[in-house]
């Protein structure tokens, strides 16, 4: 495998936890959403179509190809954790660097997402050529600002952080009177699970993987 090596450090997405360096990327998926909180979260979460995302593609060694979509620590070579990408070739893509074994890029990436792997149907985009439409997200309007004290937020993100690792965001921080959380997948059951344990507007779920336009 032909692997293209630099020096140059790459500009890297960080996660919004600086106290937590690496974020584990989350496995989830979807079954029932609870009726009572504290209920078992969705699990087995999978796109019926097409998805498009934004992160940090990393393989150590001869492992599988890992798409990072939460937290990279800017280490050289940098490091992540996040699900397995089927039909990965570092020979057709630029922008690779190769450092002590592990070889990395960051990349926009459109394929498949079956709740455990992520399979490419599309070829991989640079992210610093990637122009995506943008996305006009409600909960960030300041007209829209939740209510919530930012010491309520924190407690919650607290018992997320700390929680089973099927319902651990890959990063979240307070913002505009809501928790923003981000998971690699929501089909609409985690959103549904947390408005259920924490209450209606207290978390705001991010899907890092998003539908494609028209797909």
């Amino acid at each position: 495998m032909t692997r293209t090596r630099s020096h140059r450090r790459p500009v890297l997405r960080t996660a919004l936890l600086a106290a937590t360096p690496i974020v584990a990327a989350l496995v989830l998926g979807g079954c029932a959403t609870p009726s009572t909180p504290g209920g078992q979260p969705p699990s087995g979460i999978a796109a019926e179509g097409e998805v498009i995302g934004q992160g940090t593609v990393l393989q150590v060694d001869e492992a599988a190809p890992m798409f990072c979509l939460g937290g990279v620590l800017e280490s050289y070579p940098p490091q992540c954790d996040g699900p397995e990408i089927v039909g990965w070739d570092w020979d057709s893509v630029d922008g690779a660097e190769t450092a002590s074994r592990v070889t990395w890029g960051a990349y926009a990436l459109q394929g498949t997402w079956d709740g455990e792997r992520f399979t490419l149907t599309q070829p991989a985009m640079l992210l610093a050529l990637y122009d995506p439409m943008p996305i006009v997200d409600p909960y960030e309007d300041p007209a829209n600002a939740g209510t919530n004290e930012e010491s309520r937020l924190l407690e919650v993100q607290a018992e997320l952080n700390t929680a089973d690792p099927s319902l651990r965001p890959l990063e979240s921080g307070p913002r505009n009177g809501y928790l923003f959380a981000t998971w690699i997948y929501d089909d609409g059951d985690l959103q549904r699970y947390v408005d259920n344990r924490f209450g209606p507007d207290v978390v705001h779920v991010v899907s890092a993987l998003r539908p494609v336009e028209g797909g």
